[in-house]
């Protein structure tokens, strides 16, 4: 269960960190002093719980919370503060629970109980492809290296693919668009599916990818991908879509007017 807490008091955020994990011991708790770091989190990572001071300089706890409903709709907010005044106002933006302050390990767990979205696991995917922007590859949240600047590139274009099965010819006429095929270009193009092959073996992702008879295709399943959770409508994919695809690969410019088309 991944939650952020937001207060911009510092010894409030402390307690308000003490209660939540003392409550909820197993959770990924994330604290921020600052509204606009919480939201730029969220973009990145799927909140489940969000607790929220309401009265913050600039933006407050109500105002953030939109943002948040925003960018992910079933993110739970539980509003943290020391004024009850707020209370309806609170639940006007459909908040799960209203904590007064002191904020206390039992009143943490109350409205644990009482979350309006249910909190389903996490996806258990080690493997995340960031396509908006560059390409990047993360395992476990850290950046995968890759041993030839070509075999990420082969990555990429399979994961554009979606899971589509590839052909050598198609894969070489992409990866180096301005060689005629040859021999010779085969021969490179079975080197970089060996060494992406190794690359995700050694990361213990040999399951992947998939090979058969001349084809390769990446396992969409295996991964977290912001252009797949774009594809399936996921809001928070869609607001972090920047106008750009894979930038820096001139074929996935193909995908990205297809992209600023579906926004329209």
């Amino acid at each position: 269960m991944n939650i952020i807490a937001v207060d911009d008091e510092h010894l409030a955020l402390k307690n308000m960190e003490r209660a939540v994990r003392a409550a909820i011991p197993d959770c990924v708790l994330s604290c921020f002093g600052e509204p606009s770091k919480a939201i730029l989190y969220a973009k990145e990572h799927r909140v489940d719980v969000a607790f929220l001071d309401i009265e913050m300089g600039g933006m407050n706890g109500l105002q953030l919370a939109k943002h948040l409903k925003d960018i992910y709709g079933k993110t739970n907010i539980v509003f943290v503060t020391g004024y009850s005044e707020y209370a309806v106002e609170a639940f006007s933006v459909s908040a799960s629970g209203y904590i007064l302050k002191p904020v206390s390990e039992k009143a943490v767990t109350l409205a644990m109980e009482q979350l309006r979205h249910p909190v389903s696991a996490m996806p258990d995917k080690r493997l995340r492809v960031q396509t908006f922007g560059n390409f990047e590859v993360f395992l476990d949240e850290k950046p995968l290296h890759f041993a030839r600047s070509k075999t990420k590139e082969l990555f990429a274009y399979l994961v554009s693919r979606q899971g589509a099965r590839c052909n050598n010819n198609e894969i070489a006429a992409v990866i180096w668009e301005d060689r005629a095929d040859s021999h010779a270009l085969q021969g490179q193009l079975r080197h970089l599916v060996s060494d992406l092959t190794r690359t995700l073996t050694s990361a213990g992702l040999n399951d992947a990818l998939t090979k058969h008879r001349g084809y390769l295709a990446v396992a969409p399943d295996k991964l977290a991908c912001d252009f797949y959770d774009f594809c399936n409508g996921n809001a928070g994919a869609v607001n972090k879509y920047n106008g750009e695809f894979m930038a820096q690969y001139s074929w996935a410019e193909f995908t990205n007017t297809y992209l600023e088309r579906r926004l329209q």
